[in-house]
């Protein structure tokens, strides 16, 4: 189970790297031309691959390919949500919470049977 917790744990970082990427540059330079953006985007998704990669490579030691992806996902929508109300001042909404459900499912499909593995 410690590599699933390691991968977790890089993998959270990521994604707050990758939103912050992603998203950040529409409240903090929007401003400026998109190529600022755009260079100032790849810097912090430098971070992001450091750990993205190590944290994909643990995680598959212990999870199959299918597995690892449903975990990315409910690792994003975890860690965007609280970004778009705290951070993009978004109000926070119930389809949020239906998004999260769906994932719900999905990661059941994945997780329940052992030929997943």
């Amino acid at each position: 189970m410690r590599p699933v917790i390691a991968a977790i744990a890089l993998l959270v970082g990521s994604n707050v790297f990758m939103t912050f990427a992603w998203y950040a540059h529409l409240r903090n330079l929007a401003a400026r031309p998109w190529y600022v953006a755009a260079l100032v985007s790849w810097g912090i998704a430098f971070f992001e691959y450091l750990l993205q990669v190590p944290g994909n490579r643990i995680g598959y030691t212990a999870l199959s390919l299918p597995q690892l992806k449903i975990l990315q996902e409910v690792i994003t929508l975890t860690v965007f949500v609280p970004f778009a109300v705290l951070y993009m001042g978004k109000s926070f909404k119930l389809d949020y919470l239906w998004a999260a459900l769906c994932i719900l499912g999905a990661v059941y499909f994945v997780f329940r049977s052992p030929e997943n593995l």
